[in-house]
Order: structure tokens, then sequence, then C-alpha cells
């Protein structure tokens, strides 16, 4: 394999999930109802709608302990985006241990999403986006596997 593309094949794909997680940590950090963004599988998983949870006097509050907690995460997810695309950009992905160490962390996180999703969540629009962020992390990994064929030549 050509070295400059199975460079690419390992970078670009982790650089496009960095992008992603600091798309979705700022909708969630500025959307009014972040809680929404994911309405079907949050009522599914609470068994009642939101209209009817804020409704209960005791639940008024429950909005703005909602709308931090999601601005919370959202910070969060923005923060990993930008610590996965600083490494990247940093590292180049130049090393074998640099790959390494990515794309362990990567398949870590994308097993305990799954194991979320699927227990917790598993109508939400949320796992197509995983399974695509799957297809890159494997995309990146068959450049890192082309990458060091290539030095070894």
């Amino acid at each position: 394999m050509n070295p400059k593309r199975a460079h690419n094949l390992v970078q670009i794909p982790l650089l496009i999930i960095a992008l992603a997680a600091m798309g979705l940590g700022i909708s969630w950090i500025f959307s009014a109802e972040p809680w929404m963004l994911d309405q079907q599988a949050n009522e599914a998983l609470l068994g009642v709608d939101f209209h009817t949870l804020f409704q209960t006097p005791v639940n008024q509050n429950l909005p703005d302990y909602l709308r931090l907690s999601y601005r919370f995460f959202g910070w969060w997810m923005f923060s990993i985006g930008l610590l996965i695309g600083g490494f990247v950009q940093v590292t180049r992905m130049g090393t074998r241990l640099a790959r390494t160490v990515l794309h362990s962390i990567m398949i870590l996180i994308l097993i305990g999403l799954y194991r979320i999703e699927f227990i917790y969540i598993p109508d939400s629009p949320f796992l197509f986006l995983t399974h695509g962020l799957v297809l890159l992390v494997l995309i990146s990994i068959i450049g890192s596997i082309g990458l060091g064929k290539t030095n070894r030549e």
C-alpha cells in the first residue's frame, strides 16, 4: 500500500470521529431542550413522555437539571473530540505506539457505547452513529496495518 494513502487512511477517519464528537457536544451544549434530540429512546427508557413528566409539580426543576446534565455531557463530548483531534495532529499517528494506543482506546469506548445502547436505548438513532464510528475505526486500523507493512518494506 502506498505509504501516503495508508497514512491518510489512519488519520482521516480519526479526525472525522473527533469532529463528530465536537459537533455532537456543541449540539448538546447549545440545544434548548437537549433531551429531545433522542426523545423516542429517552421516553421509552423512562416509560413516560416528557410532557407528562414535567407536569408533575415535584419535577418542576427537572428541565433545568436535565439541561445542566446534557450541557456537561456536551462539554465532555466536545473535549473528547478536541483530545482525539489534538492527539492525531500532534503524533500524526506516525508510530505504531500512537496508533495502537488510540485504536485500543477507541475500541474500548465503542464497546462501552454498544453496551449502553443495546441495554438502555436500543431504539436510539445514535446506534447508527455508533455503527459509523466502528466503520471509521476499522478503516483507520486497516490503514495502520497497511502503514506497518510499508514501513517494513
